[in-house]
């Protein structure tokens, strides 16, 4: 009898575990809330899910751009600790794929946080476009007080964008990082005062990506995921043809027939 591999992919998403998920039509805005009060703790199954979640937005076309954030004034705190010891030995070297998901998406991601941005919450942040977080906000790798590593691209991540030295600093101290800190290391896009600022903040960056073409922000994405850690001349290989490609787009024409006319381009993402 064969497998009924629909239904197991389906099994993913049914009853998820400390996530929701929306998505507002009207503002092309997919909604991925960490939502396990007190502190939005993140499960290892819920790890999987988020993968999948991010994975359909991509694919939603009333979707423009994703959204991740904490419910209650809170990010979270990290992943379920307690649970650890009951993960088969096998079963956690993907857990940087699951975390990882936003940057496969096609469409931009933007993270937003609040309190807590820690462990498996940081490392999930990390792998989004755009990071926003309130200046009362600490971010920490703290995995080296319970005798282990970052597991879900952390370490990786931040000593390729803030430096090894800070990465140092970062997890073998254990330190917390207040997100004013953490901006200048360039580990946050912005921060802002407060929950009600980071609201208006959201918005903003949401009405600005949707404004721009969903087929350029792709590219860019792609772009820039694609050849960050590579040498200079294949960089500049990749973003030719890119660039090249883009040229015969209805966007790429109508973007230059807006300018012409002094007027806000329609794009349609073809």
């Amino acid at each position: 009898m064969s497998k009924d591999y629909a239904e197991l992919r389906a099994s993913v998403l049914r009853d998820l575990d400390g996530l929701r998920y929306e998505v507002d039509a009207g503002k092309k805005i997919g909604w991925l809330r960490l939502d396990r009060p007190p502190l939005n703790v993140v499960s290892y199954r819920g790890r999987s899910q988020i993968a999948a979640i991010m994975e359909a937005f991509g694919q939603d076309p009333d979707v423009r751009v994703v959204v991740i954030r904490g419910t209650n004034g809170v990010y979270t705190s990290g992943g379920d600790v307690k649970a650890f010891p009951l993960i088969e030995r096998d079963g956690m070297s993907d857990l940087a794929w699951n975390i990882a998901a936003p940057e496969r998406c096609p469409k931009p991601v933007v993270c937003a946080m609040e309190k807590y941005a820690m462990g498996v919450g940081f490392e999930l942040a990390m792998s989004c476009d755009i990071r926003l977080a309130t200046k009362d906000t600490v971010l920490a790798l703290p995995e080296v007080s319970l005798g282990q590593i970052p597991g879900s691209g952390g370490s990786q991540r931040v000593a390729r964008i803030a430096g090894l030295t800070r990465a140092v600093d970062m997890m073998m101290l254990g330190r917390r990082i207040p997100a004013p800190e953490a901006f200048q290391w360039g580990l946050v896009t912005r921060v802002v005062e407060d929950s009600a600022a980071l609201d208006r903040a959201i918005a903003e960056v949401v009405e600005k990506l949707t404004s721009q073409s969903p087929l350029a922000l792709k590219t860019i994405k792609r772009v820039l995921s694609t050849t960050y850690d590579t040498s200079l001349s294949v960089g500049l290989e990749v973003e030719g043809h890119a660039y090249e490609k883009l040229r015969e787009s209805e966007d790429y024409k109508e973007g230059i027939v807006a300018f012409s006319e002094k007027r806000k381009p329609n794009f349609k993402g073809t």
